[in-house]
């Protein structure tokens, strides 16, 4: 009943599907306002966000939330009506209307995806079962992937660790020339007032990086 209540009001509100609604004085205006409803066919529910394309200007809209739209069309285009879970479906605009307007309620049957059939068997012994299990190679789930790319970031981290390779350096003696090209002609700022500057000097302080390090050993043996 109320399957049937929703369907007459539709049709109450668009009319027929060919019904046109005729305007004097606009006759030779090949293109016109095409408007209508998008809905399951089963359901009567509408289907937001439906692709409306023509062949030669691709795209011209989409349903609202409402599986409502508003394009513009020519007289005699193609109106394809694609979405993911929905068949495809076409529908033509007449070449000999004589309005600026046409409706219509396109009903779009719901696609059914079609996988692959898959065949279970048992082993030919239980104890292959425990093996099978054990050593079979099990693809990597969300949480594995991302531990991985967890690990990647702690490679990143060491990598900052290690010395500049050529590539680095060149961007870094580029950027040193920059800056003495931009001050060039005046005195470049000092950073003996920089606070920044002078914790790093603390820290490094407390580090002992100041300190005196132990000449290191030659491995070669001087001879007497």
């Amino acid at each position: 009943m109320r399957k049937s209540l929703l369907a007459g009001v539709l049709f109450m509100l668009f009319g027929n599907i060919s019904q046109l609604q005729a305007q004097p004085g606009k006759e030779n205006n090949p293109y016109i306002l095409f408007t209508g409803l998008v809905l399951t066919s089963d359901s009567l529910q509408a289907i937001p966000y439906v692709t409306i394309k023509t062949k030669k200007r691709g795209m011209i809209g989409y349903t609202d939330i409402y599986g409502h739209f508003e394009v513009v069309v020519k007289k005699g285009d193609t109106i394809f009506f694609t979405q993911v879970e929905q068949i495809p479906s076409i529908s033509i605009v007449p070449d000999t209307l004589s309005a600026s307007k046409y409706s219509v309620v396109k009903l779009m049957v719901q696609d059914t995806i079609s996988m692959d059939a898959i065949f279970i068997r048992a082993m030919p012994l239980k104890s292959l079962f425990n093996n099978e299990f054990v050593h079979s190679d099990i693809p990597d789930d969300a949480y594995e992937r991302a531990r991985k790319n967890l690990e990647n970031e702690a490679m990143k981290d060491e990598y900052r660790l290690r010395p500049a390779d050529a590539n680095a350096s060149q961007l870094f003696l580029a950027q040193s020339r920059v800056n003495r090209m931009y001050y060039y002609g005046q005195t470049p700022p000092q950073n003996y007032l920089s606070p920044s500057a002078w914790i790093q000097f603390f820290d490094a302080w407390k580090r002992g990086d100041y300190k005196k390090k132990p000449a290191r050993k030659s491995l070669y043996i001087t001879p007497y």
